[in-house]
């Protein structure tokens, strides 16, 4: 015989087996927005990780066409040391990788340097060279990349 209890209790099993049914879809819901949140946050904070490697990336391939300049500006001042005359310059010599290309213009050196990888410095010296052997270079005025 069933009883006034028995019929409560399966009204208030029933409820329940509702509310669990209910709550599960709604918590299902959250996660799945959580982890797409979570995915967003970490696919940006991935974008700007590769964006900051590609700034350094870049900064260092422009000092390696920097220091590439300097070497052709050495090496012109090297030649200019035991021949005060000399103003050949050099034409896409070698160094590191790189080439640099150097113009002598009286008092005026213009190193141009590139990296391996394409980028490009200039640099650029006024110079007053000694009168007498070994002749001593001194620099009037340096500019890079004006």
């Amino acid at each position: 015989m069933i009883t006034q209890v028995d019929i409560m209790e399966r009204y208030v099993h029933k409820k329940a087996m509702k509310m669990k049914l209910k709550n599960n879809g709604s918590v299902f819901l959250m996660v799945v927005f959580a982890i797409a949140l979570l995915s967003m946050l970490v696919t940006g904070m991935l974008q700007m990780n590769t964006e900051e490697i590609q700034l350094v990336q870049n900064q260092i391939f422009a000092a390696q066409a920097l220091a590439t300049a300097e070497a052709g500006l050495n090496d012109t001042l090297s030649e200019l040391r035991t021949d005060p005359n000399w103003n050949a310059g050099f034409t896409d010599k070698s160094f590191e990788g790189g080439s640099y290309t150097v113009d002598v213009n009286d008092s005026r050196i213009t190193s141009t340097g590139t990296s391996s990888q394409g980028f490009v410095t200039r640099v650029e010296a006024d110079i007053t060279i000694g009168s007498t052997s070994p002749y001593v270079i001194r620099i009037d005025h340096l500019r890079i990349n004006e």
